[in-house]
This record gives C-alpha cells, sequence and structure tokens, in this order.
C-alpha cells in the first residue's frame, strides 16, 4: 500500500498547477503535499515536476504518470462517495458565489431547501458580481448569468431567460417608439450587465452598441430607473413581470427580442467536488429543469 502514497496529493498537484492549491483543496498544509510529493520521485526514481519560482508544471514522465493515476484517483472518490451517499448526512459549509436577481429571488429560495434537507449543513452565499479564484475564495460553485469567458472551468445551463425591452410611457410619449434595434442609438437606453445589446433580426443576430445616462448592475435599479423615464432597458423578461402587468413599462421592439440568455451554474474539475457541492448542483439542476 505504500507505492500509493502520494498519488491523490500528486494528482491534485497536476490539476491546480501548485502546491498551496493543491493543500487549500485537500485541507492540509503545503509541506505535507511536498513532502509526500517527493517521496513520490524517490520511489518512481525521476522528476514528476519543473519546479521554478512562479509556476508547477508537470515533466514528460510527470504528464504520462498522471494520466494513468487520473483514473485510479476518481474510481477511489466516486467508491468513497457511494459510500458517503448511503448515508448521505451531509456536515461543513458549502460556499457559493451568487449574483443577479434570478440567484436572490430564485436560486437562492431553492438552496434554502436543500438545507432543510440536510441540518448539519452549512450554506454561505456571497451575492457579488466580482470574478472569483475558486482554490483561494473557498468556493465551491458559482452562479453567473449571461455569456461565460472561456476558463476551463465547468458550466452547466440553469435556466433559460428569455429577454425584454421595455421603457416608460412618460419616456416613450417624450421621445417616441423606436421600430428597429438600429433606432436604440438615437435613444437613452439603461445598461445593466454590458452596453451592447444582442436582437434576432431575420433570424440573424444583431449587435447594437448603446448608451445612456444610467448604468448598474442590479437589476431592481435598472426597473426603477426605467419606471422614472430614464430610458430604454433590455434584461431577462421576469425582471419586469410586475411593472408591465401594472402598466409602469411598456414592452418595446417585440419581435427583435433575443429568445434565450442563460443563467449557469459555474464550478471546478467535477472530481475534485466535495459531496455536499456536487449534491446541491444536483439538486439546483433538478429542480430548474421542471
Amino acid at each position: 500500500m505504500a507505492n500509493f502514497e502520494g498519488i491523490i496529493e500528486f494528482v491534485c498537484v497536476a490539476e491546480s498547477q501548485g502546491f498551496s492549491a493543491a493543500a487549500k483543496q485537500l485541507s492540509c498544509s503545503t509541506s505535507h503535499v511536498s513532502r509526500h510529493i517527493s517521496k513520490l520521485e524517490k520511489r518512481l526514481g525521476c522528476a514528476l515536476f519543473a519546479r521554478t519560482t512562479r509556476l508547477v508544471s508537470l515533466t514528460s514522465a510527470g504528464l504520462s504518470y498522471y494520466h494513468q493515476c487520473k483514473d485510479l484517483v476518481t474510481g477511489l472518490q466516486q467508491a468513497n462517495e457511494q459510500i458517503n451517499s448511503q448515508q448521505l448526512k451531509l456536515v461543513g459549509t458549502l460556499k457559493i458565489s451568487a449574483a443577479g436577481t434570478f440567484a436572490e429571488q430564485q436560486v437562492a429560495p431553492v438552496l434554502m431547501e436543500f438545507a432543510l434537507q440536510h441540518p448539519e449543513l452549512s450554506i454561505d452565499i456571497d451575492f457579488n458580481t466580482k470574478p472569483v479564484n475558486f482554490v483561494e475564495d473557498g468556493i465551491d460553485f458559482a452562479i453567473r448569468y449571461g455569456k461565460l469567458q472561456d476558463s476551463g472551468l465547468v458550466a452547466r445551463k440553469l435556466l433559460a431567460h428569455p429577454m425584454m425591452a421595455v421603457a416608460s410611457p412618460s419616456y416613450l410619449a417624450q421621445y417616441g417608439i423606436p421600430n428597429h434595434p438600429s433606432d436604440l442609438k438615437a435613444h437613452s437606453c439603461i445598461i445593466s450587465n454590458n452596453d451592447h445589446w444582442t436582437f434576432i433580426h431575420e433570424e440573424q443576430e444583431q449587435n447594437i452598441k448603446v448608451q445612456g445616462r444610467w448604468k448598474s448592475n442590479n437589476a431592481q435599479a435598472v426597473v426603477n430607473a426605467c419606471e422614472q423615464g430614464l430610458g430604454i432597458a433590455y434584461m431577462p423578461q421576469h425582471n419586469f413581470l410586475q411593472a408591465t402587468e401594472q402598466g409602469r413599462l411598456i414592452p418595446i421592439l417585440n419581435t427583435f427580442w433575443r429568445s434565450e440568455s442563460y443563467s449557469w451554474v459555474v464550478f471546478q474539475d467535477r472530481r475534485f467536488l466535495p459531496m455536499r457541492a456536487r449534491l446541491a448542483i444536483d439538486h439546483l439542476l433538478a429542480h430548474f429543469s421542471a
């Protein structure tokens, strides 16, 4: 069994590209990880990592060994989780990064249900739009909206959101109703996530750069500004339902709305997710798939 010592640490360092990052994932000290890697390299008789002051990378021998070992580690983790899932007593803290009205109003209640099912589990949700470092910040997964950057993370679609463009009756009475997305260039627009709005015209996407006097990454602040007549807003329609039903906002450019924009659950390699995070993600996906 001594031949297996250090393999888990080795795979974790290879995938996190650092001894400190691996130590955080494994909840141990950096010296513990370094010591086990050194013993493993001594047993194998070769260097597995090329170390510099800023970067840890696999040697050619290390890369070959990693491909052989990663399936062993995955199999061991799955075997352990199968036993854990039979007991299904989740403990510890589930840390989540989230942002937006959808996360606040719809994701959080679903996670509350999950917390009630697991009374020894703590949940910590940070509502913030800033980018996160999953390892350094200790984040299990994040809820994000819109187009994702290519980051090497795993992303699962949580829900599709139909879009809607709206304006207040007073704004439309004063400045007129735009008939085409290109007309928005002559209007004041309320900017939320970005100043490039995507519409559909003749089955083709059309990107329009807009400008205006009000910008906010808070959906409710955008709705309020739109109701006050500060301009035209374009966001997922669930943000405007109450205001449009009560006549405070008027839908415009209906035939050009993009049909879908997505909310995502984003996380690191599934093999290194703790059981509490994996089950919480599965719970969210199952809820919103309905």
